[in-house]
């Protein structure tokens, strides 16, 4: 069955998901808080990892590596469990995951790992949360009346918005404030763009089996971005790179994994206004990892702005769960 499903900051899953809830049953609320904390954490924290392994590795090839070693991680999983042919998929699914891979994946964690050398994790957590609300102006331009409250929410979330990137109002990791202007806006448009195709996805075909598409998705990904790497004339210099960054970077790894097995477990188990907590809580955590691990500068104005976006989007998602 096609869900529609919340969407990861973080970048490891698609907004439209299929999956398999055929003898599904909801779980107790303690079996339920388990992953979806995990959930909150694992999320809320790659953004965090994304900006260490950036101060010493190429962004685009340490990510697009990432995808890659996950998605044959994952796939090789699949392979012992059930077999060679349970990856095979026809040519229309393929081209489906190839689409949603590199529009949703490669667009969006390549911008984030290239904006995060001057924009705090944190903040960069929060500018990719609103896309929910983009999707709500999607739905809005196709002639969908969505409810009074999810209108109210957009509204508020815009609001942030502008109190986020209002020049002086973010503390930038390096260059001025022009810099952290012109990657905040960058990273609105990846919001957009994983938007829009999380959208229009409803309209592809995918595999059947949700770990299926993931293992394919991030393939796609991390070729695309390992492809844009060698375009940008990125090289991996290995003296060069730190253990806190390979650390990151396989942190990053497992977290594409295990962020996703609870995600896809939370929408077989738990109601899907509760799954989507997530939009909410992952800035929060960003903000609070990037504060407390490397020192990223908590101003007022993204207090102000972090709880206005937050608002925002927990009013999209009270307002749709309606």
């Amino acid at each position: 069955m096609a869900v529609r499903g919340p969407v990861n900051g973080g970048g490891t899953v698609c907004a439209v998901t299929q999956v398999d809830t055929r003898g599904a049953t909801r779980s107790s609320g303690l079996a339920i808080w388990g992953p979806l904390v995990a959930l909150w954490l694992i999320w809320g924290s790659t953004y965090l990892n994304i900006a260490i392994v950036g101060t010493s590795m190429p962004p685009m090839l340490a990510n697009g590596f990432r995808f890659v070693v996950a998605a044959l991680v994952l796939g090789g999983v699949l392979v012992v469990a059930r077999g060679p042919r349970f990856l095979a998929v026809t040519r229309e699914q393929l081209r489906s995951v190839a689409i949603m891979g590199v529009a949703l994946l490669g667009v969006g964690i390549g911008t984030v790992s290239m904006a995060e050398r001057y924009v705090p994790s944190g903040v960069t957590a929060l500018l990719i949360a609103v896309m929910p609300l983009w999707v709500i102006l999607l739905r809005m331009r196709a002639g969908d009346r969505p409810a009074r409250l999810t209108l109210i929410g957009v509204a508020v979330g815009m609001i942030g918005l502008i109190l986020m990137l209002v020049p002086g109002g973010t503390r930038p990791v390096s260059g001025g404030d022009g810099d952290v202007v012109v990657w905040s806006i960058a990273l609105m448009f990846s919001s957009f763009c994983w938007a829009f195709f999380s959208y229009r996805s409803t309209r592809y075909v995918f595999p059947r089996n949700t770990l299926v598409t993931t293992t394919y998705e991030m393939l796609f990904a991390g070729a695309a971005l390992l492809g844009m790497g060698a375009l940008r004339g990125e090289r991996l210099h290995l003296e060069q790179v730190s253990a806190d960054s390979w650390w990151a970077l396989g942190y990053l790894i497992a977290a594409s994994i295990a962020g996703y097995t609870a995600y896809t477990w939370l929408l077989a188990h738990a109601p899907l206004s509760l799954t989507a907590t997530y939009a909410y809580v992952n800035p929060v955590v960003a903000v609070l990892l990037g504060f407390l691990i490397i020192g990223e500068a908590i101003t007022t104005d993204v207090i102000v702005g972090l709880t206005v976006v937050v608002g925002g989007v927990a009013l999209v998602v009270t307002g749709e769960r309606r």
